[in-house]
């Protein structure tokens, strides 16, 4: 499963938001500079965030960006909903009847668990979290495989 570059950005804007809420509006220009985000990629983003209900937009001198709730109410879940969709694995997860191999198809429940273990980690994950590691400073990741 490969996360798309939109989520990735958007997880970061959103941890940058959290990182200065309640206290700041942070504008576009700042969040693209840094997170090294292309400004008109960043800007899609943050209007699908927006249309979700997740930001808000202030206009004019000091405008930009701000989270709509605490970074404690917002769960990673509702996120990647927006920018990602489903955290399915694969499309036989939610659309069962899109497989004819269903009746006798051996690994489906397997796909179901493992989507639901994702889905699980991103919806007790929240912004407030990310934004605390994200002042720890960055962690070394240890993949098992």
């Amino acid at each position: 499963m490969n996360i798309t570059t939109k989520t990735r950005y958007g997880s970061r804007a959103m941890i940058e938001l959290a990182l200065v809420w309640p206290d700041r509006i942070i504008s576009v220009k700042e969040i693209a500079r840094n997170q090294r985000i292309s400004t008109k990629f960043l800007e899609q983003i943050l209007a699908a965030l927006k249309a979700a209900d997740l930001v808000r937009s202030v206009r004019g001198t000091g405008g930009g960006y701000a989270l709509t709730r605490a970074p404690e109410e917002i769960r990673m879940l509702d996120v990647f909903k927006v920018l990602e969709g489903s955290p399915a694995l694969v499309d036989c997860c939610d659309h069962p009847e899109v497989c004819d191999y269903r009746p006798v198809c051996p690994i489906r429940d397997m796909w179901v668990e493992a989507s639901n273990a994702v889905a699980t980690v991103l919806g007790k994950t929240t912004l407030k979290e990310l934004a605390d590691r994200a002042k720890r400073g960055p962690a070394e990741a240890i993949y098992e495989v």
